[in-house]
């Protein structure tokens, strides 16, 4: 297994954990374990973010810059229920 599989894998693994501490923060009736769900919560965020980040600068993640004109007419659609 190479590194860019290894990053990739570790994403996925990422974005799947935080799902699960967004319901349990968000299903939590108890003030502390909610509060320790959102710290774990912020540091995988954070680990994503540098995940993300790192598979970017090495061309693993390749980003594509959509021009303005377009978001504007998604947007126009969204809003317009079509």
């Amino acid at each position: 297994m190479n590194d860019e599989l290894r990053m990739n894998n570790y994403l996925l693994i990422l974005k799947s954990t935080v799902e699960v501490y967004v319901h349990g923060t968000l299903e939590s009736s108890n003030n502390d374990v909610r509060n320790a769900l959102k710290e774990n919560l912020n540091d995988i965020l954070t680990s994503q973010e540098d995940t993300y980040n790192k598979m970017v600068s090495y061309g693993w993640y390749p980003v594509n810059n959509v021009e303005t004109k377009e978001i504007t007419k998604t947007l126009n659609k969204v809003q317009s229920g079509n």
